[in-house]
């Protein structure tokens, strides 16, 4: 072991049931943060606001993300990270809660700021987590599994939240993530071992990794690839509802399927980027450059329109934990700092996203969104091409 590098604990018979307790908790943010895009229809039309004003409850706790998840580490000081985890659910739960009983589109979004609070910090810490839980030979996995809750949140919270609004009414699905998240809470408390900071963390640390090469290349490349999926993503329900034999009933089956695929493109990438983050992640930003796009053209077909829709998950799973991994072998020796780093650029991004997507949406027109979504990616495959900054280590 190097001068410096934090310790490596034991194996213990808890190890699973810890990780899959942080997996759970990204699960339940993701689902918290992206619960309106399967309800953005149902809840403009009852509160009375167009649909790129109803995506505001996805920018809204993007932005608060992005500037809390950089200083968490700091702020926390010396808590344990266990009590901070389970604190955050926990608020997260009461957002929720406050979200289903919202009576206007006003409250609905300040709810939406604590929301926003709880995800910048469950992601500053839970992303570079998995290697105080497991032994060395396991961190790589582990990590991909903590990152699965982002693809888990797809293929089960936002289609189980868009058919809870179906079936009853959107509020119900806040509803039900609130009580989720109170359970997640507990089981936080319940199944991680004590977890005290391994050193303490300044904000100036976490502004001077900014100024590596290689953690500089991968928040660009991490703000190119988030903020085109978001542009596009956070308006997919209206572009799929308006491919001709897709009845509106059928947009929780086909994204469920994008979800499925992404769980796939999730340990795909995980499995890629182990071995060399760069080459992963040069090539889900081809993908992506590849099939987002050609939806704009499939309204008369709804076989391609599922098809293109299943690469899109597939390439994007990969991207969350394909950044994790070059990150943490950008930074090693300042886990933490650089996981909220990238925490807080990814989430600016799904605001960046999110906000430009309504926008065109409004100014234009439902397709815009994925025209944007496609250039950006290929900017980031570029990027990622001619740049020398690759790290050159990666997780165990």
């Amino acid at each position: 072991m190097s001068q410096g590098a934090p310790p490596r604990p034991p194996r213990t018979h808890h190890d699973r049931a810890a990780v899959l307790a942080v997996a759970a908790a990204t699960f339940t943010v993701v689902t918290s943060e992206m619960l309106p895009v399967g309800l953005l229809s149902p809840m403009s039309g009852d509160l009375g606001v167009s649909e790129g004003t109803a995506g505001l409850a996805v920018t809204l706790p993007g932005v608060v993300a992005a500037v809390g998840a950089p200083l968490l580490p700091a702020v926390a000081g010396r808590a344990d990270r266990r009590s901070v985890l389970t604190g955050l659910l926990l608020l997260l739960a009461l957002a929720n809660a406050v979200a289903a009983f919202a009576p206007g589109f006003g409250v609905l979004l300040a709810a939406r700021i604590a929301v926003g609070l709880a995800i910048g910090g469950v992601w500053a810490i839970a992303a570079g987590l998995a290697h105080r839980l497991v032994p060395p030979p396991a961190a790589g996995r582990a990590t991909a599994v903590v990152f699965s809750g982002i693809a888990l949140a797809s293929v089960l919270g936002i289609p189980a939240g868009a058919l809870i609004g179906d079936l009853t009414r959107w509020e119900w699905g806040f509803a039900a993530v609130a009580a989720l998240a109170l359970a997640v809470a507990g089981a936080l408390r319940l199944l991680l071992p004590p977890l005290p900071p391994e050193r303490a963390v300044h904000p100036r640390e976490t502004a001077a990794l900014t100024r590596t090469p290689a953690v500089r290349t991968g928040l660009v490349v991490v703000a190119l690839l988030v903020t085109g999926h978001f542009t596009a993503y956070t308006y997919v329900r209206p572009v799929l509802e308006g491919v001709d034999g897709v009845p509106a009933g059928a947009i929780g089956a086909l994204l469920l399927l994008y979800g499925v695929a992404g769980v796939a493109g999730n340990f795909l990438g995980g499995t890629a980027a182990a071995r060399s983050p760069r080459r992963a992640l040069l090539m889900v930003s081809a993908a992506l450059a590849a099939v987002v796009p050609p939806l704009c053209l499939t309204g008369a077909s709804p076989v391609l329109s599922m098809g293109l829709l299943v690469l899109w998950g597939l390439a994007y799973g990969g991207v969350s934990v394909s950044a994790q991994h070059w990150m943490l072998a950008a930074a090693p020796r300042a886990r933490e700092a650089v996981s909220g780093l990238c925490a807080g650029v990814f989430n600016a991004s799904i605001a960046l996203g999110a906000a430009g997507g309504g926008a065109a949406v409004d100014r234009w027109s439902t397709t815009v969104p994925l025209l944007l979504a496609g250039a950006l990616a290929l900017l980031a495959a570029v990027t990622l091409a001619g740049s020398r900054h690759a790290p050159a280590a990666v997780l165990p």
